[in-house]
């Protein structure tokens, strides 16, 4: 959407003198490069293949589960930009599989590994075998590609996290954190660096891309109206992956700084902006079967019916937060990016524990939602999940 900035209450884009300062290295290095991006399909992977395409790399190669949206991203990237000299290939491959190894196998010579791929979900947590499929995308799947990465002589590899890696109080989260854990221990076989981020607005499958769903399909708009989060555009959020993975020293986790621009906005404030960019009123509806009813007569009278409520589901922050109180920051290399800064800490003995765990749970092929969450509890002290029994499957 192009008024993105409009509906998230910005003028201006966030990193804007950041990637003019660094512009021509940007494109000197790109330009130069061999790049693989993994779950470049989704919304961050296709934004941060967009910000190597348009720098004309050597070689890009693409892998994403969804065909689909592979499909899409070579469309919007052909009408946006066109062609490049260089080796741009996109390949329908499960990460996990033994196809995608024999694709490393074959074709393996990647000077940066971009690895975007996660379920981001924290709805994801709310049955045991979904939340094992986090684990195995966000934790395992990434160990795999980093020790294939370093193998193959990569220069870098990159892993995007999340803000709620800090002090998590999801399991999803929990599960980046825990991934942030492992790469600590992989740092010391490649250089790695990382970002965490605010909410990416608009991006697949979440509350605001429902938005463009809920009108299209003529369905109520549904939003909580006590929670505020942080939200980047899809472009931002390629561009500070890009800026991480070509500029980050080992180790380290880039950010967006806070400031008068990244400001918190709420979902519901969000929605009745959207409504009024697409011309309509919002309805304020007391209750689910109001919102369904009025949703067949109001659109024809200008309006629509909205259904905003506070929020009880497990795994709600009630707050963003991008570091930690005992986390090294380095916060004037860059005008609108903060960097963390890690040393190599971490317990391998605890790792090992972890790995130990979840492969005995699959080789039984049986486990709870509770043996994961004892286990996560013992990964991570302090670790704040609250079980509500409500999930946001159960809503509208």
């Amino acid at each position: 959407m192009d008024n993105i900035l409009q509906l998230i209450g910005r003028e201006e884009a966030l990193f804007s003198s950041d990637i003019e300062s660094a512009s021509a290295e940007l494109e000197r290095i790109v330009a130069s490069s061999r790049f693989l991006v993994l779950g470049g399909a989704g919304s961050i992977g296709q934004a941060v293949t967009k910000e190597i395409f348009k720098r004309h790399p050597k070689k890009l190669h693409v892998v994403d589960i969804s065909e689909n949206n592979l499909v899409e991203l070579v469309r919007d990237v052909r009408s946006a930009i066109g062609y490049i000299t260089g080796d741009f290939q996109t390949f329908a491959l499960d990460i996990g599989s033994l196809e995608y190894d024999a694709f490393i196998k074959a074709d393996g010579q990647y000077d940066y590994v971009l690895n975007l791929s996660a379920l981001k979900h924290v709805r994801s947590e709310k049955d045991p075998f979904t939340l094992m499929r986090m684990i195995e995308t966000n934790v395992f799947n990434t160990n795999k590609t980093v020790d294939q990465a370093a193998k193959m002589g990569a220069k870098k590899y990159f892993c995007v996290s999340t803000d709620k890696a800090a002090n998590p109080v999801n399991m999803m989260g929990a599960s980046k954190r825990i991934m942030e854990m492992f790469l600590m221990r992989s740092s010391e076989k490649l250089p790695i660096s990382t970002a965490r981020f605010a909410n990416v607005a608009f991006s697949d499958g979440s509350l605001l891309h429902g938005f463009n769903q809920r009108l299209l399909k003529k369905q109520p708009i549904v939003a909580p109206n006590d929670i505020k989060r942080y939200f980047v555009t899809p472009q931002e959020s390629g561009e500070l992956c890009l800026m991480s993975c070509i500029f980050g020293e080992n180790r380290d986790i880039f950010f967006p700084k806070l400031s008068e621009s990244l400001h918190l906005i709420s979902f519901a404030d969000i929605a009745v902006k959207y409504l009024e960019y697409r011309g309509y009123r919002p309805h304020l509806c007391d209750n689910e079967e109001e919102a369904r009813a009025l949703a067949k007569t109001l659109p024809a009278q200008g309006k629509w019916p909205c259904l905003f409520t506070e929020s009880d589901t497990t795994g709600e922050k009630d707050f963003e937060e991008f570091f930690t109180d005992n986390e090294t920051l380095d916060m004037v290399h860059f005008q609108h990016l903060g960097i963390i800064k890690n040393e190599p800490h971490y317990q391998n003995a605890l790792l090992a524990l972890f790995e130990e765990e979840i492969g005995e749970m699959k080789r039984q092929q049986s486990w709870t939602k509770a043996d994961i969450v004892a286990l996560f509890f013992k990964m991570i002290p302090g670790f704040g999940h609250k079980e509500t029994g409500k999930y946001l499957d159960g809503k509208m």
